[in-house]
């Protein structure tokens, strides 16, 4: 590979990154250079294999299109990458050890998008979060590395992804409504009397706010079971981590400070109080580390 070419690749991915999902990309400044360029690869692929079915580009987009696209992919793999971005994940692919089965599973993600636009139960969400959200989780985790050999934090890594999918989804209510989607399961809807025709038009009770309360919580629950594996990853690795994951688990605050109205109002964390969870973020888990250090401590004089 052209090494200049290859630096372009990864510009050019980092510049998607920043323009695309930039409390995201905050976290990933907090990595050593070689991680944080390969995160950048990672979401830029998988930013464009969202984009064909969720942007303006989704039209023409058909079960073929992600089967070519699915192909494309194999060859990135292989080591035939097509354009920039994808020069920028095969050389990642060289440095990391990535599986190619979570890039897969978030395709069929994208599937079940062309396919539905309504969830019946929590269940098969679930499912959907994993393929299109859990999977980065995985992805990231090849990158991230762990603190001992062996260790697996995969329940962890897709929790974090199902975590933010959860919480976009809730940001994107109104959005989504736009467009005809509904992503609140049907049932959890009944179960609150809030109906689909009130959701469409943009009702906000008492029931939308008891609903909201409840999807939040979740979302939240997913934040804390993440929040687990932090202590497990590189420790190069855990602030960025921790940051992201505080960072976005802020959105969630942000609807209920802006009273649950999702449908005229984007929650969103201002730069300033961005920039005052990093200080917390980092104070947290210089704690893990005096916790795991105390703890080998510990072992070493019982041995």
């Amino acid at each position: 590979m052209n090494m200049q070419s290859v630096e372009n690749a990864y510009e050019c991915c980092r510049q998607v990154t920043a323009k695309h999902a930039k409390t995201f990309y905050l976290g990933t400044l907090l990595m050593p250079p070689a991680k944080r360029r390969a995160i950048w690869a990672i979401y830029a692929w998988c930013r464009r294999t969202d984009d064909l079915v969720d942007q303006y580009q989704a039209k023409p987009t058909t079960l073929s299109t992600l089967a070519a696209w699915e192909e494309d992919l194999e060859a990135i793999f292989a080591g035939k990458p097509k354009d920039e971005p994808d020069l920028a994940l095969a050389d990642t692919l060289a440095h990391f050890p990535l599986d190619i089965q979570p890039f897969r599973d978030m395709i069929a993600g994208q599937r079940m998008d062309l396919e539905r636009c309504r969830y019946e139960k929590f269940t098969d969400l679930h499912l959907y979060c994993y393929r299109v959200a859990g999977t980065v989780g995985l992805m990231s985790m090849a990158v991230m590395g762990v603190e001992k050999t062996g260790a697996d934090v995969s329940r962890e890594a897709i929790a974090l992804g199902i975590a933010n999918q959860l919480t976009n989804i809730l940001r994107d209510v109104g959005e989504d409504a736009g467009r005809g989607r509904i992503y609140i399961p049907l049932q959890e809807l009944a179960q609150f009397s809030y109906t689909e025709a009130d959701l469409l038009q943009g009702v906000i009770d008492e029931r939308w706010r008891q609903l909201m309360q409840w999807q939040i919580h979740r979302a939240k629950h997913f934040y804390t079971l993440a929040e687990q594996g932090i202590p497990t990853l590189s420790r190069d690795a855990r602030l960025p981590v921790f940051a992201s994951l505080m960072l976005y688990r802020r959105i969630l605050d942000v609807i209920e400070s802006n009273g649950y109205d999702v449908f005229n109002r984007r929650a969103y964390v201002p730069m300033p109080r961005k920039l005052l969870t990093l200080p917390i973020a980092w104070w947290k888990v210089l704690t893990i580390q005096k916790s795991s250090n105390n703890s080998q401590s510990v072992l070493t004089t019982k041995s």
